[in-house]
């Protein structure tokens, strides 16, 4: 994964400073990029979403088997992704408090962004959660297979 854009402040840097904030997938051979997947385009909190990725080998709704990467991101979601190609599967917030988001279009990929939470240098917003440490910080987690259960290490902090 890729890190937060530069400077922080929103205002001096406009679009979605492509590349910045991005699980790549990659060719372990040739190092050439498979796929890549921009989970917060033009991060404004400083997430710097570079934490673990997991990866699980699991049966969809259908019963058919796939690869999947999850991701437990600062940002407050937790991305699954086939990592055979780098199609999302799920992107849901790890907790009812993100508010930064109100979710993520499965679509298109793109979270959908609450205004109110916002950085912009015009807006003095509160209550803004996850903080910059994030809901998922640093710390490794893992999955049991046997169980099919992800294990997270979650912080609880906002910002104004």
């Amino acid at each position: 994964g890729t890190g937060n854009p530069a400077p922080w402040n929103e205002t001096m840097r406009p679009g979605d400073n492509k590349w910045t904030m991005t699980i790549f997938g990659r060719d372990a051979d040739t190092g050439e990029a498979k796929f890549g997947y921009q989970k917060t385009p033009h991060d404004e909190w400083d997430y710097a979403g570079v934490n673990v990725m997991m990866l699980s080998n699991q049966k969809d709704k259908d019963g058919k088997d796939r690869k999947l990467l999850t991701h437990p991101d600062r940002n407050g979601i937790v991305y699954t992704l086939d990592r055979t190609d780098g199609s999302l599967v799920s992107a849901n917030k790890i907790d009812d408090t993100v508010n930064v988001f109100k979710s993520v279009d499965l679509k298109t990929g793109q979270p959908v962004r609450d205004p109110e939470y916002g950085t912009r240098m015009d807006h003095l917003a509160k209550d803004i959660c996850p903080s910059a440490m994030g809901y998922h910080n640093q710390g490794h987690d893992s999955y049991d297979p046997e169980r099919k259960l992800f294990f997270m290490g979650i912080n609880h902090i906002c910002m104004d």
